[in-house]
């Protein structure tokens, strides 16, 4: 998974530090330069899901596979933008005490629907934020299982390790102070993948021999939900272009960012199918040999990932404190003893972190679940609210094309969570 997405009303601070001084100009912003602003885009969107994708090339082909990428990243990136537009008809009707131009996910469904469209929105943020920590969780366990296996299950792994460090990491509150080991995890991606594609060029051999460019239309929904969790950061575009000096850059930044990531996205997914092809695992680092240099990559990453895991905590603790503080009886018991209320909310923190370990105990296959997550809850909150938002918001100044465009993304969004919820359900 890519770094922390929105808190539960959408947003969260810039990964990368602005500068000190800068002046929003096109708008109230914060003070990021566009070279921050891309690499707080890459940081956002760039994680674990991409480990992934060569799995997913075996399922559909290699050609398949990249139409599929190409698609899902153009797709969320129109999907961004749509959320920009609505930022920025808000603030036109807006008087700037209102909202100061910071206008939340959560806030745009509250504009649109009211309170159900908050609690909606926040509940597919938390539910998706949710499948980005298990993964996370997942991802760990099977690849030090991979590289100790004479020691402990996965599953061991998960909770004899995992699930202590994780309950002490969990009292960490400030997001700050953990986006620096977002940004090593970020790295430590980098160099796996940049492993993992040089150890694939020295497969090469006849690459395109016995290698699928097509494997069926069954195999494009499979790939094209990876590939949409690969692109999870969707909830970061309001708090990633509030976050810019200039925020009329925004859309250019964004563009390049994505347009980017999918190129190395489509490289490193062909890259590792027509290395290893029909032998290809869900997780494209459990191909590596046993040697030293594999075995530094695969634990460095669960490192990394280890100590990244809070922030992908980080907007499932605040939904859950903020409605424990909504409660009338918790206030009424933090009122009278304000040791309570500490209690109270480390005690929920301890208790979602155990919850998510027992469930990535109980999951077995990587790839399936990165593909079940970002073709359905992914899908809902990165394609069906944005078109929703959007034509609630901007569609009646908007000409017709576009509004046709919005709902056939709507549509297309809906139907995709569908089928692969059906997927899962008849699975199983």
């Amino acid at each position: 998974m890519a770094g922390p997405k929105a808190a539960e009303d959408g947003s969260a601070a810039p990964l990368l530090p602005a500068q000190a001084g800068e002046r929003s100009s096109g708008g109230v912003g914060g003070g990021a330069t566009s070279a921050q602003t891309l690499g707080n885009v890459v940081v956002s969107i760039v994680g674990t899901g991409v480990l992934g994708l060569p799995y997913a090339f075996r399922a559909a082909g290699w050609v398949a596979g990249s139409i599929g990428v190409a698609a899902a990243g153009s797709a969320t990136l129109y999907c961004m933008l749509l959320l920009v537009d609505c930022r920025d008809k808000l603030k036109e009707e807006e008087t700037e005490e209102c909202c100061h131009g910071h206008y939340t996910y959560g806030d745009l469904g509250d504009r649109c629907f009211g309170t159900i469209g908050r609690c909606l929105t926040e509940t597919l943020v938390l539910v998706s934020q949710a499948g980005g920590s298990v993964a996370y969780l997942i991802f760990i366990g099977q690849n030090l299982h991979s590289t100790f296996s004479q020691l402990m299950s996965p599953a061991g792994f998960i909770f004899a390790i995992l699930l202590p460090l994780q309950i002490a990491l969990s009292f960490i509150r400030s997001l700050s102070s953990l986006s620096p080991f977002s940004i090593f995890a970020d790295v430590c991606n980098v160099l796996a993948m940049a492993i993992v594609i040089k150890e694939d060029l020295q497969l090469f051999d006849h690459p395109f021999s016995n290698r699928s460019a097509f494997n069926g239309l069954w195999a494009v929904p499979f790939t094209f939900g990876v590939a949409v969790f690969c692109f999870e950061g969707f909830s970061m575009t309001l708090a990633l272009e509030a976050s810019m000096a200039d925020r009329r850059k925004f859309r250019s930044v964004l563009s390049q960012a994505v347009a980017a990531i999918i190129a190395v996205y489509v490289c490193f997914g062909v890259c590792g199918y027509l290395a290893y092809g029909e032998a290809t695992k869900d997780i494209i680092t459990l191909n590596l040999p046993n040697n030293w240099s594999s075995a530094a990559v695969k634990v460095g990453l669960c490192i990394a990932l280890a100590f990244t895991f809070p922030v992908m905590m980080h907007p499932i603790h605040e939904i859950v404190e903020t409605r424990f503080r909504s409660n009338r009886c918790f206030r009424k018991l933090s009122h009278n003893d304000g040791g309570a209320e500490w209690i109270g909310l480390h005690a929920s923190r301890v208790l979602v972190v155990a919850v998510l370990t027992v469930v990535a105990s109980f999951i077995p296959f990587f790839g399936s679940f990165i593909s079940f997550v970002g073709s359905t809850m992914c899908a809902l909150l990165s394609f069906v609210l944005p078109a929703l938002f959007h034509l609630s918001i901007v569609g009646s100044s908007i000409p017709l094309w576009r509004r046709v465009l919005d709902y056939g993304i709507l549509l297309f969004g809906l139907a995709f969570a569908g089928y692969g919820l059906v997927t899962a359900l008849s699975s199983h």
